[in-house]
């Protein structure tokens, strides 16, 4: 990653110097419970940064709950977790009125998604009225109990995880739930060097003793407490993404790209204006995260997947010829002459 900054006076050099240093930080503390990752590290930042929300797909085990858990650790911020299950009620999530017996009035109690940073644990597993309940929260920032609305904190972001393989007892998400996600990023296995470190560090973890008994220790219980950053950290950093330069040409390409699926032969559904409004969100934010203070087409071309394919449906005749949605962006980046990064 670079750390050098572009010579320009656009932005401000104190508070860009200062969320620079913040992002170090931020990726050191993370970098102590999670080996590798720097591509999912950068993913949650981008998100963090822009505001959007971000859903993990992968199988079990990649450290996916580890990711977030240690991200709410670095930065001074409110962290609630839900698992969704089946029987998961919109009450569970949101809050609910309840009757006070002692004044035999109405109070309204909010649930867990009155934090900063919201992980919804396997949100598949959720039936679709409680995957609909976030909706609004996720769009508006805002939720409403009764009669009563209520707005959510500042920043407010959903970080979900997914299991793409396993099916029983899950319920896909409809196209309108996946496109409130700024972000899907699909987590890949860890390299051999890296799996090879993630053993070493699970032997060296040993036990710790506890009253009478003993606990074996895991990852979460290495954790470093204190954070390394403020929410005023955080504030800086999304005011400096959104003075990163976007040129002219970068916008066309975006518009062009986002254009360009709606129209191919193989694809049903093409992308949304919010693709293209996340793309260039969460291409300010990369730029700024590898040490530039503008936008460049290798940002376009390493955040497609992750902002566009959830957004694209092949049609039939394309999945019957074995095409993925990431075969046919491929071909329309390529077609860009965008280099691979």
């Amino acid at each position: 990653m670079g750390t050098g900054l572009h010579p320009s006076t656009r932005l401000d050099k104190e508070a860009t110097e200062s969320t620079v240093e913040f992002i170090r930080r931020v990726r050191e503390r993370i970098a102590t419970v999670v080996v590798g990752q720097d591509v999912v590290v950068e993913r949650l930042l981008v998100a963090l940064f822009t505001g959007g929300h971000l859903l993990l797909q992968g199988v079990p085990g990649l450290a996916k709950t580890l990711l977030v858990a240690a991200l709410s650790k670095t930065i001074d911020l409110e962290f609630a977790r839900i698992q969704f299950t089946i029987d998961l009620l919109p009450s569970d999530i949101l809050g609910s009125e309840v009757l006070d017996q002692r004044t035999n009035d109405f109070r309204t109690v909010k649930g867990p998604i009155f934090t900063n940073l919201l992980l919804a644990d396997e949100i598949n597993r959720a039936a679709p009225k409680v995957q609909s309940a976030l909706l609004e929260a996720m769009q508006e920032r805002r939720v409403t109990i009764g009669k009563e609305s209520f707005r959510l904190p500042a920043p407010f972001l959903v970080i979900a995880t997914q299991n793409p393989v396993e099916q029983s007892g899950t319920f896909e998400l409809p196209e309108a739930q996946l496109d409130r996600f700024m972000l899907c990023h699909r987590l890949k296995y860890l390299e051999r060097a890296e799996e090879r470190d993630v053993l070493k560090r699970n032997l060296a973890l040993g036990v710790r003793r506890e009253e009478r008994g003993a606990i074996v220790r895991t990852e979460f219980d290495v954790l470093a407490e204190g954070a390394v950053g403020s929410t005023e950290d955080l504030v800086r950093a999304m005011e400096v993404v959104h003075q990163v330069h976007v040129s002219d040409t970068f916008i066309e390409h975006v518009v062009e790209l986002v254009e360009r699926t709606r129209h191919h032969p193989r694809i049903e559904l093409g992308c949304s204006p919010r693709a293209g409004i996340s793309l260039i969100k969460a291409s300010r934010a990369r730029a700024l995260i590898q040490g530039r203070d503008y936008v460049v087409p290798e940002d376009l071309y390493s955040l497609a997947d992750d902002v566009m394919l959830h957004r694209m449906r092949l049609n039939y005749e394309a999945l019957a010829d074995g095409l993925t949605g990431a075969d046919v962006l491929r071909q329309l980046l390529d077609e860009f002459g965008f280099m691979p990064t």
